[in-house]
């Protein structure tokens, strides 16, 4: 290559490597591939080894990308956060292993492998034992100060206990980790934005970086967020550990979340082997992965092997790669949601991917779809996004023929004929297309569908296809029209028996006295959530009370910020919500909290400030049965076993939870011993 062409061909790499490192690290919106982005990366490191006057201090190979949000404040890091150098090539790691052995001559190298979390980086600063501060990775110096945020994840400790450190010394320590999205709360949560006719998060790094930058620490609360720690960068003041592995049993003595599994290796072939035992087992693990992340056990000799300007020389990660495949999309249709958000989704040719059949992929929105040029009738390569979506990752240029035409986002709605129009909904990202007829055919389906849930008023046989039929014979436009069923007007429906019927019907009128916390999140409004639901029902004994609470009011409550209270403030104000409540007062639906009246009993409960992990099948009690009991005698329910748990519930086929519970001598209890201890 000419010097020249050299020169012009590093102007463009750098140029859109800061593009995407912005994209990545400060926005939470990669543009491409991780694929993509390393043989970008790739190329530059090779055109600045062929050129080295070429390479300047703030090239991205010098540097880690991204700066600090301004809706943030600064939080400088005591010891940098640097990036690792990765590969896809089992050759690249043998080179890996021989460079550490020329620096470090006659020395012994052994090697722990683990699993390369797919999340977003953060940095803990406790002090004396306390959590004073905690951030993101920002620049590699600098971060965000996310200490709020952070804290509503129940999995970080905010004290330590485990280590009695050197007498006399302060003790102050950095450790680093990455906070991520649980696959099966990824996949809810995706779920409920669907319904609620929001756009869908694209995978679970950017739904827990998303999370994350909420200016609102209450709304963080109620996402699903949890967090591994797999390393330390500064301290003081702390009894000295000698390697990593030992680092890693602090960590987890001492309260945290760490690598459900750590490879010890002898040699580089046994750490070969263990990348290859990895990508086998880290499809059952909860989290995302895309890597194994390999690192020099013992601590005195990363501090020989030293560092780059930007990255560790004692650890490199190996990546995976996604399984992609290529397909025709043939055409690209529109969902409507609840809420009326206009959704186009990629309709495929059936393609078998990540085990399973893909015949369609979620666009997102319009600027996705406009940003990606994605057209029906192009050749476009889908992957499972984070391994859990499918997503249409780019469009292959080369086989674009001239039937591919751009897509025209429709000027009414697809359903109804309305009118549509973009806005954006307090607490969204962006603004969302959606229609304005309140009573549009999708709208009302996904309304009665989401009344009908397990998680809302409970209504057996309540389901799609249910909400369907009575929408398109003109049985039901709102949610207070079920309460006016008929058998004989049931039995008018496709396929619908009396058997069916009898027990739909029983369903409703069951349903009228469900708990007020059911109602409010079955109303399906904007951003309140069933955790929310139940703290307002534990603050207002009516559902008038609440109609009536000022912004202010709500704003003071646990688990309601500003987002939800200003949601649910509109909301009442809504004539058309307004006559919805007068049907259901009419329909003789309960208004009343059981949670209020409890609330003298939480403080006094039996199981008054205890926290309480549930595991496997229970003999009669139904998951959400045992979580409404735990919470009436004054617990809390958590996700996830550790020092900190005072009762395992535990049912038939409980697996590792038993098992952590066991090892940390945590209470056990059956159903029996469990309705036992309520009285």
């Amino acid at each position: 290559m000419e010097r020249s062409e050299a020169e012009a061909r590093h102007i463009k790499l750098v140029h859109g490597l800061r593009i995407h490192d912005h994209a990545y690290y400060v926005m939470a919106n990669p543009a491409i591939s991780d694929q993509e982005y390393d043989r970008l990366y790739r190329e530059l490191v090779d055109l600045e080894k062929a050129f080295p006057d070429l390479m300047t201090s703030d090239s991205p190979t010098q540097k880690v990308g991204g700066k600090a949000l301004s809706s943030f404040s600064p939080a400088p890091h005591l010891t940098p956060m640097m990036s690792l150098d990765n590969t896809y090539s089992e050759g690249e790691v043998r080179d890996f292993a021989n460079r550490l052995q020329k620096l470090l001559p006659n020395e012994k190298l052994i090697f722990t492998v683990e699993p390369k979390i797919d999340g977003v980086a953060v940095n803990l600063r406790y002090e004396n034992d306390r959590l004073t501060i905690g951030a993101t990775r920002g620049d590699g110096t600098t971060g965000d100060d996310i200490t709020a945020n952070l804290k509503t994840i129940r999995s970080i400790p905010l004290a330590l206990h485990f280590d009695a450190g050197i007498t006399g010394a302060k003790k102050i320590l950095e450790v680093r980790g990455e906070v991520y999205f649980p696959k099966q709360g990824f996949a809810k949560v995706n779920a409920e934005r669907v319904a609620a006719g929001e756009e869908t998060f694209a995978n679970p790094r950017n739904a827990a970086a998303g999370s994350l930058k909420q200016l609102d620490s209450k709304l963080v609360a109620q996402r699903p967020l949890d967090a591994v720690f797999y390393g330390i960068g500064h301290s003081s003041g702390y009894t000295p550990i000698s390697n990593h592995q030992k680092w890693l049993e602090w960590l987890n003595n001492s309260g945290f979340k760490t690598p459900e599994r750590l490879w010890v290796c002898q040699n580089i072939d046994e750490v070969l082997t263990a990348i290859h035992e990895l990508d086998t087992l880290r499809k059952t693990f909860r989290y995302e992965t895309d890597g194994a992340v390999i690192k020099l056990n013992d601590l005195a000799l990363r501090e020989r092997s030293g560092v780059t300007s930007k990255a560790p020389r004692w650890a490199m990660a190996y990546k995976y790669a996604a399984e992609q495949a290529e397909t025709l999309l043939h055409s690209i249709s529109i969902q409507v949601g609840r809420t009326g958000a206009l959704t186009p989704v990629a309709e495929l040719t059936p393609v078998f991917l990540a085990g399973s059949t893909i015949s369609r992929a979620t666009l997102h929105n319009e600027d996705e779809l406009r940003r990606k040029d994605v057209r029906a009738g192009d050749t476009v390569v889908i992957e499972k996004a984070g391994e859990v979506i499918p997503a249409v990752v780019r469009v292959v240029l080369e086989k674009r023929t001239d039937r591919a035409v751009p897509f025209l986002f429709p000027s009414s709605c697809p359903e109804c004929g309305g009118k549509v129009s973009k806005e954006m909904q307090a607490g969204e990202s962006g603004a969302v297309l959606r229609c304005t007829n309140y009573f549009c055919a999708a709208q009302m389906r996904g309304r009665i569908e989401h009344w009908c849930a397990r998680g809302a008023m409970d209504i057996e046989g309540g389901g799609e296809v249910m909400a369907r039929q009575l929408v398109q014979h003109g049985l039901v436009k709102d949610v207070s029209d079920l309460y006016s069923l008929t058998m004989e007007r049931l039995l008018t429906l496709e396929r619908m028996g009396e058997k069916s019927a009898r027990n739909f019907l029983e369903g409703v009128e069951i349903s009228k006295g469900r708990d007020l916390w059911r109602l409010l999140f079955g109303l399906g409004i904007f951003h309140v959530g069933a955790g929310g639901a139940k703290s307002l029902g534990r603050n207002f004994a009516h559902l008038d009370d609440l109609a009536a609470s000022s912004v202010e009011q709500l704003n003071e409550i646990d688990d309601v910020g500003a987002v939800i209270a200003q949601s649910l403030h509109a909301w009442f104000r809504e004539e058309l919500n307004q006559q919805l409540i007068e049907r259901l007062r009419k329909a003789g639906l309960n208004f009343k909290s059981a949670l209020y009246k409890e609330r003298a009993l939480v403080t006094s409960g039996p199981l008054s400030g205890k926290t309480v992990v549930l595991t496997g099948t229970l003999p009669t009690l139904t998951r959400e049965q045992a979580t409404e009991k735990i919470e009436a005698a004054g617990g809390k329910v958590s996700g996830s076993v550790s020092k900190k748990t005072d009762y395992v519930l535990a049912g038939e086929d409980a697996g590792s939870k038993l098992e952590k519970a066991q090892k940390l001598g945590v209470h056990i209890l059956n159903e029996s011993q469990f309705l036992s201890l309520l009285g």
